[in-house]
């Protein structure tokens, strides 16, 4: 790897910053100050410093896109014996995480990462990101009852209601139907649904903050695309500091 290179994806400066920073004798590769940009390193064995300092590679964050099945806790480990969500990851050893939750009950997408800043972004509620669910309710659902869901319904003395619903079709007398809530309320759609006298029957997480499922199979898994790791990134509302965090009940 080229020395500005290495400069830049350590995060230390730019690559054109980095350029200045070589030629200016301020860097140095085993105890030799080094000035041609054409300076080869080997990141894993070779000792770099700028201005005295050890610098390092920044590792790269991974992101993941689970469709986690039903009958499976969305947490890193259990301690009753469980299946967890990470046993369907290779961590290669790495310290990941899911991005939230997602009820054991409940099948669909759910993020895992090693990144704490994109957990917080993604799970934040004054960042509204959305969360889309297919869901199959008990009984004929009609109109009143999608604008009760959609009005909001008192859970833990708040009104939360969804921000999109429709109605997709009826099966043997029960409705399926699409739902969207910005919120991260514990069991919120399947106590929303209950109270309107509608219990859910299963319930799957198709799409979260404009990332969709798509073909992905029961149990596996993707790593997202820079493109959808930056999708998920810029689409905060507007900004939190970090002492304004408040747990995802």
């Amino acid at each position: 790897m080229r020395i500005n290179r290495f400069l830049a994806s350590s995060g230390v400066a730019s690559r054109r910053k980095s350029e200045v920073l070589v030629t200016s004798g301020k860097v140095s590769v085993n105890g030799e100050t080094v000035t041609n940009l054409s300076t080869d390193i080997n990141p894993e064995k070779d000792v770099v410093k700028l201005n005295g300092k050890v610098i390092k590679l920044k590792e790269k964050k991974v992101y993941y896109m689970l469709n986690k099945p039903a009958d499976v806790i969305s947490a890193a480990m259990s301690t009753r014996g469980e299946k967890t969500a990470l046993d369907y990851i290779d961590t290669e050893n790495r310290r990941l995480f899911p991005v939230g939750r997602l009820d054991k009950d409940t099948e669909g997408l759910i993020f895992i990462t090693d990144d704490g800043d994109f957990s917080y972004i993604m799970t934040h509620p004054k960042f509204e990101k959305e969360k889309q669910y297919i869901a199959l309710l008990t009984g004929s659902v009609d109109d009143r009852d999608l604008k009760k869901l959609s009005k909001g319904v008192l859970l833990d003395d708040v009104r939360v209601g969804a921000k999109k619903i429709r109605l997709l079709k009826r099966i043997n007398g029960d409705s399926l139907i699409e739902i969207t809530i910005t919120e991260g309320r514990n069991r919120q759609i399947r106590r929303m649904c209950e109270i309107i006298g509608h219990p859910v029957k299963t319930l799957k997480r198709t799409k979260e903050a404009g990332i969709s499922l798509g073909e992905l199979g029961v149990g596996e898994y993707r790593e997202l695309t820079p493109d959808e790791v930056a999708k998920c990134m810029s689409r905060a509302k507007k900004p939190v500091k970090r002492g304004e965090r408040k747990p995802e009940k």
